[in-house]
């Protein structure tokens, strides 16, 4: 093995709110609805960075729906975008409940750590991207850039993050954000446009 193997950047991608609507406990493919501009989004930072999801699903723990539901939803997006020519390198879930204090559940850097050990991975040169404030501590954990997008639950938790992070409507203008480093970007309005 080389040694001296370049290590590669990544974008830790939020699931529910992020880059599908924010249904609940989704249980059915069929439920699966990709967000506007995800598919073209993604695209525009395919060459530069390895993708991953990260998601907490603590309805597994709750008795809501099961780790099989859980694996078929991912199954399909991941299929939806490879249909679309892009790879998820890994999806990663947490399935339980924060009471649980387990060192997956986002904010814990648990599942960042896996993938810069597996796929090389540096993650002072990545990204995490979604719709909670605990995506956005994720990030900063880890040492990577955090990128709160509106969509989702992202309004309802705004008020929640602390001074200085980058704040951007949707999934559209993570990717305008990550591909130029927009530093109009960060918290101030940037909800409704950059």
């Amino acid at each position: 093995m080389n040694e001296t193997k370049q290590l590669r950047p990544a974008i830790f991608w939020d699931r529910d709110g992020t880059l599908i609507e924010d249904r609940g406990h989704l249980a059915e493919p069929g439920e699966v609805v990709f967000l506007p501009g995800t598919i073209n989004a993604l695209r525009r930072l395919q060459d530069e960075f390895l993708f991953f999801i990260v998601t907490n699903q603590p309805g597994v723990a709750e008795g809501t729906i099961s780790v099989h539901d859980v694996e078929r939803i991912n199954s399909h997006v991941v299929s939806r975008l490879a249909d679309a020519g892009l790879t998820i390198s890994a999806v990663y879930v947490c399935p339980h409940r924060r009471a649980d204090v387990c060192a997956c559940i986002k904010p814990n850097p648990h599942f960042l750590h896996k993938a810069a050990e597996d796929f090389g991975v540096s993650l002072r040169h990545s990204f995490v991207v979604g719709d909670h404030p605990h995506d956005v501590e994720l990030a900063e954990r880890a040492g990577a850039q955090g990128v709160y997008v509106c969509t989702g639950h992202g309004m309802k938790h705004l008020d929640e993050l602390g001074e200085n992070k980058v704040v951007v409507p949707d999934i559209r203008a993570a990717a305008e954000w990550m591909i130029f480093r927009q530093p109009g970007a960060s918290r101030g309005g940037s909800c409704n446009g950059p």
